[in-house]
């Protein structure tokens, strides 16, 4: 049976001023909040791919809603409701122009890095002697740039504040934020039987206060490993178990594609897709605890415009 799929919208609402479509997310702006749609669509090496992945919006926005729910005591967040299991409302923020991306282990782009013979990530050192998924010391920030196109680039603090693009002050707070968010996804994802690998935070000002905005601790802006077991493969240079984005971006890597120049985009048979469909379920299920529960209707198109009304009226 064909799993239903949600690869874009063009809604047209009233009191609408902009959509901004995203990699992921259609983005319906209004004069003082935000409609954010977590669309099907699946990117990685900043390439959009051609095939949605059914279920993977809904589960990106519920992860998301529940963690911001979870994580308020420590930041303000830019939500204020959940009218569809695909979408989420709420204040309009100007956002920060870096990601603030935060490292517990050398793995994905940092081994990388490592691996090509560099032993600072953004004006970080990283110790001598480590092999891939091994933790480090201390979780390490590594911010990077939020480029409206293309890809996203390293970007140490210094140049951060050298370029204005963050206030001083205000840096010293998205710091302080990003290591106590992820401090609480660890210990989280911990009772789960999951290490939280690395993650990534964005922030914005509303009303001159800083608010989380976006998605948290989903599998699109987090990497997961299971705990149990994960020294073993260590010790045996094996692979870790993942749950994360990071197979679909080994899965092309496997097939040729990095989103370089020339490179082609391999086939995304329907087998292809409904895995890595089951995996995000897979992932939703073990990050919250719950069970999956697909949607029933066909037709989310109109379930998702009719959700949204309810909430503008």
């Amino acid at each position: 049976m064909t799993r239903p799929a949600l690869k874009e919208t063009n809604f047209n609402f009233p009191g609408q001023l902009d959509l901004y479509r995203g990699k992921v997310r259609d983005v319906y702006t209004f004069e003082n909040s935000l409609v954010m749609i977590a669309s099907d669509r699946i990117s990685a090496f900043d390439v959009v791919l051609p095939e949605p992945i059914p279920y993977k919006g809904q589960i990106l926005n519920q992860i998301a809603s529940e963690y911001l729910a979870a994580t308020s005591h420590i930041v303000p967040n830019w939500l204020e409701g959940t009218p569809d299991p695909n979408v989420s409302y709420g204040k309009k923020c100007d956002p920060f122009k870096v990601e603030m991306v935060i490292r517990g282990y050398l793995t994905g782009h940092a081994w990388r890095e490592y691996r090509d013979g560099k032993r600072t990530l953004c004006g970080v050192p990283m110790p001598e002697g480590l092999n891939e998924n091994d933790k480090f010391p201390e979780p390490i920030l590594t911010p990077t740039t939020k480029a409206e196109e293309g890809h996203d680039e390293d970007i140490p603090r210094e140049e951060i504040l050298a370029q204005g693009l963050v206030a001083e002050e205000d840096y010293i707070l998205l710091e302080k934020y990003t290591r106590e968010l992820f401090d609480y996804g660890t210990k989280a994802a911990a009772e789960k039987g999951l290490i939280l690998v690395d993650t990534k935070y964005e922030f914005g000002k509303y009303d001159g206060k800083i608010y989380l905005i976006d998605e948290v601790h989903t599998p699109d802006s987090s990497r997961y490993f299971y705990s149990e077991g994960y020294q073993e493969r260590q010790d045996n240079g094996e692979k870790q178990k993942q749950l994360s984005k990071e197979f679909v971006r080994q899965w092309l890597i496997e097939n040729g594609f990095q989103g370089k120049e020339g490179q082609d985009i391999p086939e995304m048979t329907e087998e292809v897709v409904n895995n890595i469909s089951d995996r995000y379920v897979e992932l939703y299920e073990n990050v919250t605890g719950n069970k999956f529960v697909p949607p029933a209707e066909k037709d989310m198109l109109a379930r998702v415009e009719s959700n949204i009304k309810k909430v503008l009226l």
